[in-house]
């Protein structure tokens, strides 16, 4: 039986800890955050629940309350990474995270390398498991990519491709953090292109694609993203050569922030406005709504109205099967905001994200992951990969792949 830790009790830390504790193999599932109100709330749903307050600036806090467990899963912001992995180290557990921390160096290619290197030499010389990067994309779209790679031979390209199609008639440009999507928006991105990561530029290099689900042909661009790092450290051994990997995200995200960067509102740089010296970021988040995140909240915007409920996730990986030039396309079907409510009382956004999170959690939960050191989603084995796909079939996440000769796109 195991004991696991969920450190964060937002969205997805909240809606892995309502899955494991469904698991009969669970024990208890501790949840922790310093919000002690949203704790309470959460513990008062679960049947095997037990909430404790926790400063996770503070390792020594975080260490207290994962005596004992078996899996840490950190679902905090991105800058409380460093302390929940030393304290996983030091409690000598195992760790999961939903997006790599980008704290761990000031350049965030040498952190993911350190904790290729580094850190997955420390949790394997405690016999332990380490794996990064387990939401929605990252996630489940670096399994996606994994799988597509059995219908190759060679590999060239890999496309990682999001849009989001929600649109609701209350003003609600992001159903997620807006000071993470505005963060990623408002860098440079990565790729993966001639066998090296290179920078490129915010809402850059765009491609169009006409999906036969969507109603119209939709642009996707640049945007900073963990897949094309993983994959391209990667590609040699889990994606058949790859030379070329990208992510590309559209939607009405981008289309709201894409002239807000041109016009420098993006900018973390002060500038001075009659007299007063204020960081156009600053500005901008401030006047921005917050994620939905309680079941009343949701509803109250579905009952206003939905003018858009529909979206895409699209692996497109080129290369070669049995000397002809071919293109895979898995295109990722999942519950829309209509439906994810109707499921779980929670939005899309929030469900494929922190469902496809929980099938992480329960590979630990079953004994499946033979790994010991750290790992990304992108490096799982083909009886991981499986078992992860035919699980998330029945939270009505499903995969439907197609090969044909490559046209050029």
């Amino acid at each position: 039986m195991k004991k696991i830790l969920v450190l964060g009790v937002g969205a997805q830390g909240s809606t892995t800890a309502r899955r494991m504790d469904d698991e009969p193999e669970v024990a208890e599932v501790i949840c922790a955050d310093y919000d002690q109100k949203a704790v309470d709330e959460l513990v008062k749903t679960l049947k095997k629940g037990r909430g404790v307050r926790v400063d996770a600036s503070k390792r020594e806090s975080i260490v207290a309350a994962a005596k004992g467990v078996d899996l840490i899963v950190n679902a905090l912001p991105l800058p409380f990474g460093p302390n929940v992995l030393e304290a996983a180290l030091e409690a000598k557990t195992n760790y999961q995270d939903f997006a790599a921390t980008d704290a761990l160096t000031k350049d965030w290619v040498e952190g993911i390398k350190l904790m290729y290197g580094e850190y997955s030499r420390r949790f394997a010389e405690i016999g332990k498991t380490a794996i990064i990067g387990t939401g929605s994309a990252p996630g489940l779209i670096c399994v996606v990519a994994r799988q597509a790679m059995r219908y190759l031979d060679a590999c060239e390209t890999i496309y990682n491709n999001v849009y989001e199609g929600l649109e609701s008639k209350r003003f609600m440009p992001f159903w997620w953090s807006p000071l993470t999507a505005l963060s990623d928006m408002s860098e440079e991105a990565y790729a993966f292109i001639d066998g090296e990561i290179v920078r490129t530029a915010a809402f850059s290099m765009p491609i169009y694609r006409k999906y036969d689900y969507l109603d119209k042909e939709v642009k996707m661009v640049e945007h900073a993203h963990d897949e094309p790092l993983y994959m391209g450290m990667n590609s040699e051994k889990y994606f058949k050569g790859a030379k070329n990997i990208y992510f590309k995200y559209g939607g009405a995200g981008i289309d709201f922030a894409e002239p807000l960067s041109k016009a420098g509102l993006l900018s973390r740089d002060p500038v001075e406005v009659d007299g007063q010296m204020v960081v156009p970021f600053n500005v901008v988040l401030k006047h921005l709504p917050s994620a939905p995140k309680y079941k009343e909240e949701i509803q109250a915007i579905i009952d206003e109205g939905i003018l858009c409920d529909s979206g895409a996730m699209v692996v497109e990986a080129i290369g070669m099967k049995d000397g002809k030039r071919v293109i895979v396309e898995s295109h990722v079907f999942a519950p829309g905001l209509l439906e994810a409510f109707e499921r779980a009382g929670i939005t899309a956004e929030m469900y494929l994200t922190g469902q496809c999170g929980s099938l992480f959690t329960k590979l630990f939960v079953k004994d499946m992951y033979t790994q010991k050191g750290l790992i990304s989603s992108d490096m799982l084995t083909d009886e991981q990969i499986y078992a992860y796909l035919k699980w998330a079939e029945d939270l009505g996440v499903s995969v439907q792949i197609e090969v044909k000769p490559y046209v050029g796109v």
